[in-house]
């Protein structure tokens, strides 16, 4: 009964894609990021009941971010092509930077998940009562941290350290703090950097070239590549919190380098594509 639900369900989406293709660009964009989201609701229900059996493990994430993935560049035309894996930290814990543009960034966290092993994210309290998604947040290990209540983030933080150095986690972040658009990266938040020193563990950078597909202005959502770069690790052993603004600079610097290239370099294949079509 679940598969056959699960299949019309399926069925649909991909009707009402059909439809919206047709339709004006601006309704074409809600619609795509409206399935978008009903996906990733579908998929992690889906998985939800499989999660009880391994609760709070990183894995309960796994198949869920394979069904995204699939779905993401089959249905919405988005492709991923993750670069760099041979610079993933296999032998200690890390924290991984990564830049922030749109909700499409969970579909970069769905490709981290799948090549990084061992990941976990920090968000805010509220995402744990979004329904299934926040009970299937918790299952798959997401550190939930109040922030109005800074002691008691403090306190969570602190335990994340030991929690890093012990169990060799990947704790994900977007250094920036907001979404944005634009052709240069928006300056880091210190948050990453403290946890980073405290832990004494390296960070990890991650580039995702600018959605040139995308366009939130003009509401225009179209079909493209993206490249998730993954760069050498930064290290922070005998570093201190007098380093923190060194080591913001350092990840900046090397993060909006590749950012800019990248970008250039998918826009020139994005042009590509729209000359041959």
């Amino acid at each position: 009964m679940l598969g056959v639900s699960c299949t019309s369900v399926g069925v649909a989406l991909v009707l009402l894609l059909v439809m919206i293709c047709t339709l004006n660009e601006s309704f074409r964009y809600r619609a795509k990021f409206l399935i978008f989201g009903l996906e990733s609701l579908l998929f992690t229900i889906i998985c939800l009941p499989f999660m009880f059996f391994n609760i709070r493990s990183w894995k309960n994430a796994l198949i869920p971010a394979w069904l995204l993935s699939k779905s993401t560049n089959k249905v919405l035309g988005v492709k991923y092509e993750v670069r760099g894996k041979e610079n993933i930290i296999h032998d200690s814990g890390c924290i991984v930077l990564i830049n922030h543009q749109s909700m499409l960034d969970l579909g970069v966290l769905a490709q981290l998940w799948l090549v990084m092993e061992r990941c976990t994210v920090i968000s805010k309290k509220e995402i744990l009562y979004f329904g299934p998604f926040g009970l299937a947040a918790w299952l798959w290990g997401t550190i939930f941290i109040d922030r109005r209540n800074v002691e008691e983030s403090r306190k969570i933080v602190n335990s994340t350290c030991k929690y890093i150095r012990d169990s060799k986690m990947k704790v994900l972040f977007f250094p920036e703090g907001k979404r944005h658009s634009g052709n240069t990266l928006i300056p880091f938040k210190k948050g990453p950097f403290h946890l980073a020193i405290t832990s004494q563990v390296p960070i990890l950078p991650v580039i995702v070239s600018k959605y040139f597909f995308l366009n939130s202005k003009s509401k225009r959502f179209g079909s493209g590549t993206s490249y998730i770069t993954i760069l050498p690790p930064i290290p922070t052993k005998g570093l201190t919190k007098d380093n923190i603004q060194e080591l913001m600079d350092k990840s900046y610097e090397a993060m909006n380098t590749v950012f800019v290239q990248t970008s250039q370099e998918t826009l020139t294949k994005h042009m590509e594509s729209l000359k041959n079509d």
